[in-house]
């Protein structure tokens, strides 16, 4: 599947036209919020949480290059290595090289938004190896062929037929729909993957800079497995992922859990400082840090823009948001969908080619209101709606009519007229009192028919019959 946030549009029709995949996303997002909602009214102190997260972050952004340089410095120190990447292309290349070194063939992943967003896997598969997606949500849809529709949850839009339905076709096992069932054949496929894997593949959740290790939270022990089992592991992280130190990692990991999937703990949480040392039973051989920029660097640039980079992919706004409970995840044509999704995709690719995605939000706050680290989210679509508007981004017929109504805001006399002439126009027509009906507008909304009489003409009525 290969999709594009120019064509949103069109996907967002799509998704507002099939009615069994709206059920799904609602039934998933509600379900998310509803757990959510159970598990937070246990943390009194949630609010706190929220605030010290913000800080913690914005420590760690402001003074980004510190603690980078100290992640690295801590890494070596363990035995590991790093590589700085300026672009998907540099980070591909060098675990190309890492598993020609080693004549690796088969390589198991754990679920990384990182690497998704470099497109990795194809880039292994174009260089004959196996990548083996090991997160059950991101085998699926590595068999569908699909992208993840959901920041945590990466096959929230498939039911569980259509999943057996998928097993059965690729794993040509007999048709089942039974959870358990789908799970422990995806289980006995993958142990085979782990057992023969030279390379593992990670993302990571947060890198510690005081003691180089970097975290990893899951569900499903696969993203332990791909750590430990492989002669090798990398780990690929944005340079955004880096928090200071031990002491602040409790905190996130009580707000992360809660907010993504609406549990008080994740069943596994990994710390990884280094490669296997001596008198160890498991553990790679090598371990390497590939960091991350690919565009990170021009948004921490930006003051209006850099708090997204405090993002900890939870994806709770998401499950909060309307327009992505209606549109669903593959309408944003980008890895990252939902309202954070709608900021960094345009940050990351451009407005030429991400313009509309500012535009899908209703403003309603639920995003930022929900984030646990306090990202300003529907702001940012605002100023990011001024960019594209500033950039001729918009239809000029639109640009044209913010033109006139700005000069009537700003000209009492034109106002005047324009109200009148307007009211003329409708009464000469006939539709005084229906809806009006603007091209491109109401297409999608409504616009309510104009009053009787405007406020001006009813205030001087009334104080002519104050006066009398």
């Amino acid at each position: 599947m290969n999709l594009t946030p120019k064509l949103f549009k069109t996907y967002a029709k799509r998704g507002l036209n099939n009615p069994r995949l709206r059920k799904t996303y609602r039934f998933a997002t509600q379900h998310a919020l509803e757990k959510r909602l159970h598990v937070i009214q246990e943390v009194p102190e949630w609010e706190a949480l929220r605030d010290r997260a913000h800080q913690i972050k914005e420590e760690a952004i402001d003074r980004l290059d510190h603690y980078l340089e100290m992640l690295e410095t801590n890494v070596i120190a363990n035995g590991g290595k790093v590589f700085w990447a300026r672009d998907g292309k540099e980070a591909s290349d060098y675990i190309l090289e890492v598993a020609r070194r080693i004549r690796a063939r088969t390589v198991v992943k754990s679920k990384s938004m990182t690497t998704e967003e470099i497109g990795l896997s194809r880039t292994l598969e174009e260089n004959q190896l196996e990548p083996v997606e090991t997160d059950l949500g991101e085998y699926i849809i590595q068999l569908a062929h699909e992208w993840p529709s959901h920041i945590t949850a990466p096959a929230l839009h498939k039911t569980r037929g259509e999943v057996g339905e998928l097993f059965a076709e690729k794993l040509g096992i007999p048709y089942t729909d039974v959870p358990e069932v789908l799970c422990e054949v995806a289980r006995r496929f993958l142990r085979s993957k782990f057992l023969a894997a030279e390379l593992g593949i990670s993302g990571v959740n947060f890198a510690l800079a005081d003691t180089g290790a970097v975290v990893v939270v899951e569900n499903e022990g696969n993203a332990r497995l791909s750590t430990t089992m492989p002669r090798v592991h990398i780990a690929v992280m944005g340079l955004e992922k880096v928090i200071p130190g031990w002491a602040d990692l409790p905190v996130f990991l009580r707000l992360l859990a809660r907010s993504s999937t609406g549990q008080k703990q994740t069943s596994y949480v990994s710390l990884i400082g280094s490669p296997r040392r001596p008198g160890e039973m498991d553990g790679p051989e090598e371990f390497h840090l590939v960091i991350l920029d690919n565009g990170r660097t021009e948004i921490l640039k930006d003051p209006k823009m850099r708090e997204s980079l405090f993002c900890i992919r939870c994806g709770a706004c998401l499950n909060t948001c309307p327009i992505y409970q209606r549109v669903g995840g593959h309408a944003y044509g980008s890895v990252y969908s939902g309202p954070i999704g709608a900021v960094i995709t345009p940050l990351f690719q451009g407005l030429e080619v991400a313009k509309d995605l500012p535009y899908a939000s209703s403003l309603c706050g639920a995003c930022s209101g929900i984030c646990p680290v306090k990202i300003d989210i529907h702001h940012m679509l605002l100023w990011l709606r001024k960019q594209v508007v500033e950039n001729g981004g918009t239809p000029w017929q639109e640009r044209l009519a913010m033109k006139f109504y700005l000069a009537g805001m700003k000209d009492r006399t034109l106002y005047d007229l324009g109200s009148r002439a307007v009211r003329l126009a409708l009464k000469l027509s006939g539709r005084q009192s229906r809806p009006l009906n603007v091209p491109g507008w109401t297409d999608t909304r409504d616009f309510p028919p104009l009053a009787e009489k405007s406020f001006k003409t009813l205030w001087k009525e009334l104080k002519r019959q104050e006066e009398t």
